[in-house]
């Protein structure tokens, strides 16, 4: 009987000092400073800088940056362009996104606006605010990887103040676009990663906009097609990439009979803001150009390349595109019907740098 209370008082010393070990290590958590705190909270972004096993290149990204950030960092860098020091949009959000975990919320207004008047103030550079933090230089090629290519200079054709004409000017600025064009109604909400069961069961990795058939869809960034053809998931769809090779766009679900633009086939180069296709909800077939998607809308999706070997393969990085699509909203191209070949053409062209330099 000795034995058995002995046993029990035992049992009872030991949980107690587990509890009190447990106890300390909250209290200890609870008086850690911020910055540790957001350490912490960004154990899940360490996994997502592992590299292959050659050690060079990205494995996975989680873009979370709000419309709302991306729009004050891109407002940050346009305005201030002209000024003598520049800050660099990317750059401000890669800066934030290590502070914080790859966290946005409305503090990262914020810190955005204080960093930028920081660094325009000229008491301190980018690089001595990221010397001692870990993962800046990760969040700034994973963001790059996303973001590269949509600002920069271009010309852009513009109604002449006399209303006699067209003109060309030269801007800094915003030069990617909505994927749906100006004055055409959609709708959409975040379905990131929701459950596809056509086929087999995954997650979907791509933006759904829900509109009329026939709207048609935009060229987000200018690129060469890279694909164009029947996939029996997307149905009719277009491949486009970037030409620095880090982006895929995923164009889906286009038109019955009518998928794309005339014009386009695999390695034509498209300017961001031309007309590459129209809305459907072809796809879920073997058979080419079937309608077997109920609800008509496109689906479009990024996906990141930091190596080919990455391009089709089980490591396929796909990011969730709801808060750019919201971002682009700002910047959607103005369309026009040709009566007789039923085409939709662009109204204002674009020259891209980006074009010229590709050599394609």
């Amino acid at each position: 009987m000795k034995k058995i209370e002995w046993g029990i008082r035992v049992e009872l010393i030991l949980l107690a000092a587990v509890s009190c070990a447990c106890l300390v290590k909250r209290v200890h958590r609870e008086n850690e400073p911020e910055n540790l705190l957001i350490r912490e909270e960004a154990k899940e972004e360490r996994e997502a800088v592992e590299v292959s096993a050659d050690g060079n290149f990205i494995k996975w990204v989680d873009f979370n940056i709000t419309s709302e950030a991306l729009g004050k960092a891109y407002e940050l860098d346009r305005d201030s362009y002209q000024e003598e020091i520049h800050v660099d949009w990317i750059e401000l959000l890669a800066y934030v996104g290590a502070l914080q975990g790859g966290k946005f919320d409305k503090k990262s207004i914020l810190k955005l606006e204080e960093t930028a008047k920081l660094l325009q103030s000229g008491e301190t550079t980018m690089e001595e605010l990221t010397r001692d933090m870990e993962y800046y230089d990760y969040y700034e090629e994973a963001y790059g990887a996303v973001l590269d290519g949509m600002v920069g200079e271009f010309s852009l054709e513009v109604p002449k103040e006399d209303g006699t004409g067209k003109e060309w000017k030269d801007f800094y600025g915003l030069k990617a676009f909505s994927p749906i064009a100006k004055g055409f109604e959609y709708s959409h909400y975040d379905d990131f990663g929701s459950s596809r069961s056509y086929g087999y069961r995954r997650p979907h990795l791509g933006h759904d906009m829900m509109g009329q058939i026939g709207t048609p869809i935009i060229a987000i960034e200018s690129g060469y097609v890279e694909a164009l053809g029947w996939n029996q998931y997307g149905g009719w769809r277009i491949g486009i990439r970037s030409f620095d090779g880090k982006r895929y766009y995923y164009y889906a679900h286009l038109r019955q009979n009518f998928p794309y633009s005339k014009e386009l086939k695999e390695g034509s180069v498209v300017t961001a803001g031309d007309v590459i296709g129209y809305m459907g909800h072809t796809g879920y077939s073997t058979t080419e150009n079937v309608n077997n998607i109920e609800i008509v809308h496109l689906h479009w999706g990024m996906q990141l390349i930091f190596d080919e070997s990455q391009k089709d393969s089980d490591n396929e990085i796909w990011i969730d595109c709801y808060e750019l699509s919201k971002f682009l909203y700002r910047n959607r191209s103005e369309t026009q019907k040709n009566e007789e070949t039923k085409e939709w053409r662009r109204v204002y062209e674009m020259k891209d740098p980006a074009v010229e330099e590709s050599g394609k």
